[in-house]
C-alpha cells in the first residue's frame, strides 16, 4: 500500500527551485534516519538561536534529548514553535563556472511543536532509540538510563506533520556557451567513511569492539 506523502503547508512548500522538493514520507523517513544529528530553530526573548543536537525518528515522531539544564529544550517544551533541519552532503558539484558550482545534498525540514515524553516506558524506549540511532544495536550492548539518569535528562517529541525535502542530484548545469570551455567539471562524491576504533584508555583488557563497530554504516 502506498504510503500517503505529506501534504505542504506556506512553511514547508520549496518556492526556490521547486523541481527539488520532495514531500514522500519514505524519503523523509531515509534521510532522517541516515542523518546523524540535526539541527533545532527556535525564537528565544525575540532573538533567534540554533543548536545541533542527536535525534531519531520512531513512526512519525521525531524525537530530540538533552540535559534538564538546557535553555534550548526548557524553552521547547513550553511550546515554543521550533524548526528542525537535517542535511545530507553527498558531493561537491564542480561546474565549469563558479556561479554554477553546487552541492548534491538531501534536506529534511520539520515544523512543529514538541511535547515532553513524561510517561516512562516512553522515555526509556526513546532513549534506547537514541542510542540504537547512532550506532545500531548498540542498546543491547550499553547500559541504559538508570531511573536518576533518566530524570536529569529531558527528551521531547515533535510529530512528523508539517514536513520537506529538498534534494539535489547529477552534475553541473552550467551555461551552454561554456561547455567547450577547457576546465575539469562534475561531481566529487562524499561519503561518511569510519576510521578504526580507538580504544578506552581504561578498557578492560581483552575486550574487542563487537561488529557495529567494526562494520560500521549508516542506514541505506
Amino acid at each position: 500500500m502506498e504510503v500517503e506523502p505529506f501534504v505542504p503547508t506556506e512553511r514547508t512548500r520549496v518556492h526556490r527551485l521547486p523541481e527539488r522538493a520532495v514531500y514522500s514520507r519514505d524519503v523523509v523517513h531515509s534521510i532522517l534516519d541516515e542523518a546523524l544529528f540535526c539541527h533545532v530553530a527556535y525564537i528565544e526573548d525575540g532573538h533567534p538561536k540554533v543548536i545541533p543536537t542527536i535525534h531519531v525518528r520512531v513512526g512519525e515522531t521525531l524525537y530530540i534529548h538533552g540535559s534538564n539544564a538546557s535553555r534550548t529544550l526548557r524553552a521547547l517544551k513550553d511550546g515554543t514553535d521550533a524548526c528542525v533541519a537535517v542535511t545530507l552532503l553527498d558531493g561537491l558539484v564542480l561546474a565549469r563556472s563558479g556561479f554554477h558550482s553546487s552541492m548534491n545534498y538531501r534536506s529534511v525540514m520539520v515544523y512543529g511543536t514538541a511535547r515532553e515524553v513524561l510517561d516512562p516506558k516512553e522515555k526509556l524506549t526513546a532513549q534506547a532509540a537514541l542510542v540504537d540511532h547512532v550506532v545500531s544495536g548498540r542498546s543491547q550492548d550499553a547500559r541504559l538510563p538508570n531511573e536518576s539518569e533518566l530524570k536529569q535528562t529531558t527528551i521531547l517529541a515533535i510529530a512528523l506533520e508539517e514536513v520537506s525535502a529538498k534534494i539535489r542530484t547529477g552534475p553541473p548545469k552550467d551555461e551552454e556557451e561554456d561547455y567547450d570551455l577547457p576546465i575539469w567539471a562534475g561531481v566529487l562524491p562524499l561519503d561518511l567513511t569510519p576510521g578504526e576504533p580507538i580504544d578506552d584508555p581504561r578498557l578492560t583488557p581483552g575486550l574487542e569492539p563487537p561488529t557495529n563497530v567494526t562494520d560500521y554504516r549508516r542506514p541505506p
